[in-house]
């Protein structure tokens, strides 16, 4: 956790806050699509995290690969944006956030899976018909590899029938 969060938690505690937050799908030569584990009981995940004050969302993801991963990677393609109560998340230390995330597709450039900080305990290639559970419910759709996908964004049509009448 950054310094600008840990002090955002000095004063909430434990309670819920929005933490604007990139993730990527990094794919290996075989398609393979790789995940992390912390090693504290948490379910699998996409390399992810906060995005920190002054700081793009592309200009995290690179730096959040890194730290966790080890790789140096250049985001290639946005796949979606998610946010919402099925983005809340309560880890095991009790702090409740819900993410807004950006989520990209990242191409490795260099390195070897060698995380340079202590959140990691495991990282592995994962084929997209036998990945483990995600800690975020992730489209299964965009685990599937295909360069003419549209962006995601997750929204209802049913939100368009709920706005008031123009006058």
């Amino acid at each position: 956790m950054s310094n600008f969060y840990k002090r955002l938690r000095k004063k909430v505690g434990n309670e819920l806050i929005f933490i604007p937050s990139v993730a990527t799908i990094i794919r290996n030569d075989h398609g393979e699509i790789l995940l992390q584990n912390k090693g504290n009981g948490e379910h699998w995940s996409l390399p992810a995290g906060a995005i920190e004050p002054g700081e793009a969302p592309a200009e995290a993801i690179v730096r959040e690969v890194w730290e966790e991963t080890g790789l140096s990677v250049i985001p290639k393609k946005l796949l979606g944006v998610f946010g919402g109560k099925e983005y809340r998340y309560q880890y095991p230390n009790g702090n409740k956030v819900e993410y807004n995330i950006f989520l990209f597709e990242s191409a490795i450039q260099k390195g070897q899976l060698n995380p340079n900080d202590n959140e990691t305990k495991k990282l592995q290639f994962f084929s997209p018909s036998s990945m483990p559970e995600l800690a975020l419910p992730y489209p299964k759709d965009l685990f599937i590899y295909d360069e003419k996908n549209n962006p995601y964004f997750q929204w209802d049509e049913q939100w368009l029938k709920k706005l008031p009448e123009h006058k």
